[in-house]
């Protein structure tokens, strides 16, 4: 008998997003530190540690220069910040395109460090392929299709998807051809509802929009995007609260307290103690 004592609470995994095609939706955000990962934990089915990680948290310009290493570290912090919520963690640009071993060996490695329940990957020709070799080989994968962000400087910014027949199709055959492939859920990314719709009625596993309408059985936000810690958040985006300015005036009142030498007050001095 092992001495391991089994967790109380039961994380999620891939069976359990998977069986919610068509059910009540799935709820994910992005996270990145250990206390967001602790206080998203209960809301949400899946907690997605995005590489967007490089623009919100390090200022880069795009998700292009994200490392396999920063991928892991704030998997680890997501990883100890939760306990109930499916964690996915985002294989970086330049981590599963080369071949399917190396594909393999980064996939192992970030389920490994993080203790993540999955990985994600963007669509692309040769992708289905990986897809069905890492999951052939016990990784669960996420897929995502529509707009790819790891694509940013092969396609000129950051564009939404499907807006002729072409390119309707095209996000229609890469969704099909990434549930053959054995992905359990698909990201569907800046596409107009028709298609999203489309995409989540031609395909057995369950689709989570971004940018691609109610008509999907899940949503994604980034999270400082849906807290309102940027002035500027694209049109999908719902602002649950305004974070941005509560920081400005915390800090501005703190900055006050310093200067008149009110903080720290008697409350937050310690004193020696009376002979």
């Amino acid at each position: 008998m092992s001495a391991h004592r089994e967790e109380t609470v039961r994380r999620l995994a891939a069976p359990d997003i998977a069986s919610r095609k068509g059910g009540v939706p799935i709820v994910c955000l992005t996270a990145y530190t250990a206390p967001v990962a602790a206080a998203l934990d209960d809301a949400c089915d899946v907690l997605l540690v995005g590489d967007s990680v490089g623009m919100v948290v390090h200022g880069l310009p795009n998700t292009v220069g994200v490392t396999m290493d920063m991928m892991i570290l704030h998997g680890q912090a997501v990883m100890r910040g939760s306990k109930k919520a499916m964690v996915v963690v985002d294989m970086p640009f330049g981590s599963y395109e080369a071949s399917h071993e190396e594909a393999y060996a980064n996939a192992v490695r970030i389920m490994k460090e993080t203790g993540a329940q999955a990985v994600k990957v963007e669509s692309g020709p040769t992708v289905p392929d990986t897809i069905a070799y890492l999951t052939q080989r016990g990784v669960p994968v996420m897929g995502h299709v529509g707009l790819r962000p790891q694509a940013v400087l092969l396609e000129g910014g950051f564009k939404a998807k499907g807006k002729d027949d072409a390119g309707r199709a095209k996000v229609l055959e890469e969704a099909r051809l990434t549930a053959e492939a054995g992905a359990f859920a698909i990201v569907v990314e800046g596409v107009a509802e028709s298609l999203a719709r489309e995409v989540t009625e031609s395909v057995s596993v369950p689709t989570i929009g971004i940018g691609a309408s109610a008509g999907c059985d899940g949503q994604v936000l980034v999270v400082d995007d849906m807290l309102g810690l940027f002035d500027w958040t694209p049109k999908f985006v719902r602002r649950y609260a305004d974070l941005k300015t509560q920081i400005e005036r915390a800090a501005a009142q703190y900055a006050s307290d310093v200067r008149d030498r009110s903080f720290p007050g008697p409350a937050e001095t310690y004193y020696a103690k009376k002979p």
